[in-house]
């Protein structure tokens, strides 16, 4: 079998964030989100959407210093493209949410469709609120309007793998985030 740093060798692109920037980024989040709930009576509820928050969710959680409540989701999406398909829940929470602050975990915002749906389906379950906390943002793929709150940083429009992001369940497992040659995933 070849060895990974091998393959990500021939793949990349380029290097957009490496493992010490992304690991003082995760900190400075957990740090303002603990700060913005500190004051809540409300239990707050973080909830990492499956699979390519994982890491994300895992060094997030480590670095907010209040007592939390923690659950998964794991959701798909149909369509001819990503960006017109439909929300699927696959796994869904165990925690019951009315009254409690809800802090949804994603590796990377996107087009938006499927964070908007999570948001609306919170409320419509009684959470007190909803915010979002995502490593990435892609802004230029937005096509509806959502933003997130507690957001790690914004990347261009390229193909991202790494820190938990995949193509074709690969790459998950790098500790950096970088983007892939377009020959690659074409």
């Amino acid at each position: 079998m070849k060895r990974l740093d091998c393959i990500v060798k021939s793949d990349m692109k380029e290097l957009l964030l490496d493992e010490k920037t992304i690991k003082n980024r995760v900190e400075e989040l957990g740090k303002s989100i603990t700060e913005y709930y500190e004051n809540e009576d409300a239990e707050l509820v973080v909830v990492g959407i499956l699979r390519g928050s994982s890491l994300f969710f895992a060094d997030l959680i480590r670095n907010i210093n209040l007592p939390i409540l923690i659950d998964f989701m794991a959701i798909s999406s149909y369509g001819s493209s990503s960006e017109s398909g439909v929300v699927k829940i696959v796994k869904d929470l165990e925690a019951d949410v009315t009254g409690k602050n809800i802090l949804i975990v994603e590796d990377i915002i996107d087009t938006g469709k499927t964070l908007k749906y999570l948001f609306n389906y919170f409320k419509e379950r009684g959470a007190k609120t909803v915010k979002v906390s995502s490593m990435l943002d892609k802004p230029e793929r937005r096509l509806v309007e959502i933003s997130g709150d507690f957001i790690g940083f914004e990347v261009p429009n390229d193909f991202i793998v790494g820190y938990g992001l995949d193509y074709n369940q690969s790459y998950r497992n790098l500790p950096y985030i970088i983007s892939l040659k377009e020959e690659v995933y074409k």
